[in-house]
């Protein structure tokens, strides 16, 4: 008996060395070797000031900007998730009744319009920085008034879209997205 707990202790001992520390470790150094941007979030920086991450949605609200998914914590990523509210559930259905009103209203869009789903429910994770192309789209006249820009502004508003367009992972995953983020970055850098 004192042989099998010995052997259980040794066991464990070289299993909590193997798994808890070389293991980790490996793959620290190769992730930081050859995913060093991915390691450290992702993030954004302009004249040293870090203004966020590619991976973590935001809030823009402002009619200057591109409008980001909704989220149910408010893009806070510490207690990510969603409302975990059910389909039929009223306070959801009211939700997504308000936030049609709200694009509608918002882009002066009148008539009866499929809003892309995305901009009226939020993400599993409420952290979800990207929307689809229509999305982006339907909102280019709102951004365009907004910054006071003329149609050659516009239709480069158009134009970055098109090219910030992320197709398909490996042309089979997912839909085309676009990264509101960064879309916003580009959009003001636009001279």
């Amino acid at each position: 008996m004192k042989k099998q707990i010995i052997t259980g202790l040794r066991f464990l001992t070289l299993m909590t060395i193997l798994t808890g520390i070389v293991y980790p470790a490996i793959v620290t150094v190769i992730t930081s070797l050859f995913f060093n941007r991915e390691v450290h979030g992702s993030l954004v920086e302009r004249n040293g000031v870090i203004l966020g991450s590619e991976l973590i949605g935001q809030n823009f609200s402002s009619p200057e900007y591109f409008w980001s998914r909704p989220s149910f914590n408010n893009y806070n990523p510490l207690p990510s998730g969603a409302s975990n509210l059910g389909l039929l559930n009223p306070l959801l259905i009211n939700k997504i009744i308000q936030r049609e009103k709200e694009f509608l209203q918002g882009n002066k869009i009148k008539g009866n319009l499929n809003i892309p789903p995305e901009m009226v429910t939020a993400s599993a994770s409420g952290l979800d920085p990207h929307i689809s192309p229509t999305a982006a789209l339907l909102q280019v006249n709102r951004v365009a008034k907004a910054r006071g820009m003329n149609q050659e502004r516009h239709d480069q508003l158009v134009s970055l879209i098109n090219e910030l367009t992320e197709k398909r992972q490996f042309s089979l995953l997912g839909e085309p997205r676009i990264n509101v983020f960064l879309l916003n970055l580009k959009v003001d850098n636009l001279k």
